[in-house]
């Protein structure tokens, strides 16, 4: 069972509040669905990518690190047309887009901003509770992970939590949700330092399906194992283009799925 490769880590059994907010999933091992490559892309190799999103043909993404950045990104080559840096007493994380706001987190300052989306100038900042990871938004609410196995909702204007649920796969909760996307009323999921995205199911928090990209960066082009590691989604809804990449990742890839096993 796919459950059994995921790190104990990942997929252990959770004491935390987390775990008894939502139902036990049913017992049954979710379909998981190989890829193929539609096309490469050049992408920064010193990007240590947080957060991905792709609007009118242009990647938004959120880097970490110092120094952490905001920038926005010309797809067809990889050059970076605008970039805003943080201070360096902040470490970048999650990022989406809202009513032509960008809207990125940091790692465990309890702090995110908001930026103008055309010219990345800074608009506001807000305060959250606990660690901030991944960020992407159904329309009506955010959705941040925070390295559990919750995803919170958030009020897209006051910021305030709204709700949680707790992920889990086959009963058990999955930890180490990291960067996220929204895609066809389900919540795409990176796991961190694995090659697994999960296909979530918002309302229960039930694992609907795993997508397994194994090999899509050829090992030898990785340097470090720990940390180059896939992270990043970003869904073109307009066109129904798919892209992935990784922190430090000299690639960007735009993939299709393949049929489930």
């Amino acid at each position: 069972m796919l459950l059994l490769a995921l790190p104990a880590s990942v997929a252990a059994q959770s004491s935390g509040p987390a775990a008894s907010s939502a139902s036990p999933a049913p017992d049954t091992r979710p379909p998981v669905y190989g890829y193929e490559v539609v096309r490469t892309f050049p992408h920064d190799p010193t990007a240590f990518t947080q957060g991905l999103v792709i609007r009118d043909g242009v990647l938004l993404e959120s880097t970490g690190r110092a120094p952490s950045s905001v920038r926005r990104v010309r797809l067809e080559d990889g050059v970076v047309l605008q970039k805003h840096e943080l201070a360096p007493e902040y470490f970048g994380e999650g990022l989406t887009e809202f009513d032509g706001r960008l809207i990125t987190l940091t790692w465990n300052n309890g702090v995110g901003f908001v930026w103008n989306g055309a010219d990345l100038k800074p608009i506001a900042r807000f305060s959250y509770a606990g660690e901030g990871w991944g960020l992407t938004h159904d329309g009506a609410r955010l959705i941040l992970s925070d390295g559990s196995a919750a995803l919170r909702f958030l009020d897209p204007v006051t910021f305030a939590e709204t709700g949680r649920v707790a992920v889990t796969l086959n009963g058990r909760p999955v930890r180490q949700l990291n960067e996220l996307e929204w895609i066809d009323g389900e919540v795409w999921a990176n796991v961190w330092q694995t090659n697994y995205i999960l296909r979530i199911d918002p309302a229960s928090g039930h694992v609907v399906g795993i997508i397994d990209l194994s090999g899509l960066l050829p090992a030898g082009t990785i340097k470090d194992p720990n940390d180059d590691v896939l992270n990043g989604i970003a869904w073109d809804a307009a066109t129904r283009r798919l892209f992935v990449t990784g922190k430090n990742w000299p690639s960007l890839f735009e993939i299709r799925l393949t049929g489930a096993r």
